[in-house]
């Protein structure tokens, strides 16, 4: 297959890249670095069957060209973490909306298959655990700028499955789940290479409020094998899928299992939401999906247990963590 994806320079992205040029596709990312990184693509620069734009989904030629030139568009450009969120609400829901509705239209002109990456974010403050597909989406007040990606995110899924409805575009739905692995930054609150680095600092591992609050951490190698599945089934083409592991750890059990795989003496200190983000920010308590739909419909069983997914973040922040101080030291003469 020819693939576009979009933000494809970002952690999952560029993971999902790797894996499909491995299957001897050819690959096509779109990504204006907001939040990705060339360094995350930059081994593969040199492959003939990899190319690399640098700029926005906004670029309305330059996306129907690529559109035009691949069989299947993969929409992983986003604004994304909750600190970003909060910091640039503007620039959060239009990124996501209006740059989700263009690529649709675009794709929509040539019928291009589309899977669209939307995020757990959606169920809100539901309380009816293990989240399906079907269950409601419970959003809190729009005072709140926390909800504001999970609106448009919920925006964009709805446009999706209209554009599906009204003029047949084949695109699938995928709400990814606390994705994680080598090359996520911290830099927007993703909280599992936050504490590894952190620990590996021996910098006080902050954890926001109580720390009781669990989620389910997947990690990135089998998201991507899940969304290079999705292209191989035309049943999934109109469907909704959750993707995420099913185990649950608080966040205060996280910390401290950082602590024992790095050895780090670092203390844990506990920070307030209002501290941490705003006064009346709001979290969701529990995150656990249910994963039925997507195992019966391509296979889907998550397969890296937290104790590698810890392994393999520690592995790469300790690389990233030394080549900076190398590239930082000062040169003797």
């Amino acid at each position: 297959m020819r693939v576009l994806i979009t933000g494809g320079a970002g952690f999952i992205g560029s993971h999902l890249a790797d894996f499909l040029l491995r299957g001897h596709h050819e690959v096509a990312v779109l990504d204006d670095l907001s939040a990705g990184s060339l360094d995350n693509v930059a081994h593969l620069l040199e492959d003939s069957s990899f190319a690399f734009h640098r700029n926005t989904v906004f670029n309305r030629e330059l996306l129907r060209s690529l559109i035009e030139d691949c069989d299947i568009v993969y929409h992983l450009a986003a604004a994304v973490g909750v600190k970003r969120i909060i910091e640039s609400p503007v620039e959060t829901i239009e990124t996501n909306v209006a740059g989700t509705e263009l690529v649709l239209r675009l794709a929509a002109e040539r019928s291009r298959r589309i899977v669209l990456a939307s995020t757990s974010e959606v169920y809100g403050k539901s309380a009816q655990l293990p989240f399906r597909e079907d269950g409601d989406l419970v959003l809190g007040a729009p005072d709140h700028s926390r909800w504001s990606y999970a609106c448009s995110k919920a925006i964009d899924e709805f446009l999706a499955l209209a554009w599906h409805r009204q003029y047949g575009l084949p695109v699938t739905i995928v709400r990814l789940f606390n994705t994680v692995g080598p090359r996520q930054s911290g830099r927007y609150g993703m909280v599992l290479p936050t504490f590894v680095r952190q620990a590996l600092l021996g910098e006080a591992i902050t954890v926001y409020g109580s720390g009781e609050q669990s989620r389910c951490f997947t990690h990135v190698f089998d998201i991507v094998e899940a969304l290079a599945a999705i292209a191989n089934h035309d049943a999934t083409i109109g469907e909704v899928y959750n993707l995420g592991s099913t185990t649950e750890i608080s966040i205060n059990q996280l910390a401290r299992l950082v602590l024992a795989a790095t050895s780090s003496s670092s203390s844990i200190v506990h920070i307030p939401y209002e501290r941490a983000y705003a006064p009346g920010f709001e979290d969701m308590q529990r995150r656990l999906p249910d994963i039925a739909k997507a195992r019966d419909a391509f296979d889907f069983h998550p397969r890296r247990e937290l104790g590698q997914i810890i392994a393999d973040v520690i592995a790469d922040l300790s690389t990233r963590l030394d080549r900076g101080s190398r590239c930082a030291a000062p040169v003797s003469i």
